[in-house]
């Protein structure tokens, strides 16, 4: 079962990842200006912050398997009407509604994975959770932009509709007996949001999901440019993206994520958040491939420690009865830390080298006030 649910994770982040490459040229190609591109690429993230947070909540209700089920089908409906978009307004449409409906996934699958995981052996099963995430990076930008410069955009979520559809009827007889045994316990109590916030644990985990993705949108936006500021081939931001995300998941797989299950999350959380700062500063100085290479490097062994470390840390704050919830919200941290990083660089009007001294700065703080002792009472208060 748990295997399946891997297999969901990983193109429900196919799915996202496939997106990052021909967005942008796909917009201007039906006639969009330049903020209508923007808004185009960011709608996705913006309704799917609500996504998440409406999924948590329904996941409690109606428990994991149901949700799943509808995210996945409907998302495979939502992937076809690319088809019928011809312009720039349509795109707007389907992006918030892809957008939304995507948002159901991911919550409810992790909700599903971390109740079928023994206590602990919880870190271990972020890693490999995190693993298919590293590899849906790696794969999805490689297989839309080949494959959408020789057919169309639509073409290629037409694929990626077709994996949805075939999951959520296969999840419907896979899963269902575990749905019977396991969705008796979904909660009807109402529990007020603020409970997350006033909570050690999920408030940490909250605010890793969200440097993590803020650190992601950086590398997005600033990546790049500073490739093109060296004087080398577009090509070299491709390399450098798979690079790291093939060191993050080597970390996941091999036998260093042990570590996971034997090191205190917030510890490993701490020191994974610090290194994808040192390596935000690191590529600010970089004058060589070599160095970004090393950089980036540095980069993928932090997000590999970070990653498992905030999944940890949610299931060792929750109980079963309310997991859902805060998956919603952690996952829309996810999805506010993506919008937030790519724009507000901009916003500062920071040039290359500073705006990644500015994030690095800002993650190498955000892991030593993770380091500061709370009160025992509070620290290790599960909701």
């Amino acid at each position: 079962m748990k295997k399946f649910i891997y297999l969901i994770i990983f193109f429900s982040f196919f799915d996202l990842f496939t997106q990052l490459p021909v967005m942008s040229t796909y917009a201007e190609s039906l006639g969009a200006s330049a903020f209508l591109t923007g808004l185009a690429v960011g709608m996705y993230s913006l309704s799917n912050t609500f996504g998440n947070i409406i999924s948590g909540f329904l996941t409690d209700r109606k428990g994991p398997f149901v949700i799943l089920i509808v995210g996945l089908l409907t998302t495979g409906l939502s992937l076809t009407l690319y088809n019928l978009v011809d312009a720039p307004l349509t795109l707007l449409i389907v992006r918030f509604i892809h957008g939304l409906v995507a948002g159901f996934i991911v919550p409810a699958a992790f909700t599903f994975l971390a109740n079928a995981t023994d206590q602990e052996k919880r870190g271990k099963g972020s890693a490999i959770s995190g693993a298919f995430v590293g590899i849906a990076a790696i794969v999805g930008p490689a297989f839309s932009g080949i494959l959408a410069s020789r057919t169309s955009v639509p073409f290629v979520f037409n694929i990626t509709a077709s994996f949805m559809l075939v999951l959520g009827i296969l999840s419907f007889f896979l899963l269902h007996a575990n749905h019977v045994k396991k969705d008796k316990t979904s909660s009807k109590t109402y529990i007020p949001i603020s409970v997350f916030f006033h909570n050690i644990g999920t408030l940490k985990a909250f605010s890793g999901a969200f440097f993590l993705m803020f650190s992601q949108g950086v590398i997005a936006y600033l990546l790049p440019l500073k490739v093109q500021t060296l004087g080398f081939d577009s090509r070299l931001s491709g390399t450098l993206m798979s690079a790291f995300g093939i060191v993050a998941v080597l970390v996941f797989i091999l036998p260093t994520n042990r570590i996971f299950d034997k090191v205190a999350p917030i510890k490993t959380l701490s020191l994974g958040i610090g290194l994808m700062g040192v390596s935000q500063i690191l590529i600010s100085q970089a004058d060589s491939s070599t160095l970004l290479y090393i950089a980036m490097a540095c980069y993928g062994i932090g997000f590999g420690l970070l990653f498992p470390s905030v999944n940890s840390l949610l299931i060792d704050s929750t109980t079963v009865e309310i997991r859902g919830k805060a998956y919603g919200y952690f996952y829309a941290f996810f999805s506010l830390g993506v919008v937030l990083g790519s724009s507000l660089l901009g916003w500062l009007s920071l040039g290359v080298v500073s705006g990644f001294i500015f994030t690095g700065i800002v993650l190498i703080t955000f892991a030593g006030v993770t380091l500061i002792p709370h009160e025992k009472r509070q620290s290790h208060t599960s909701l």
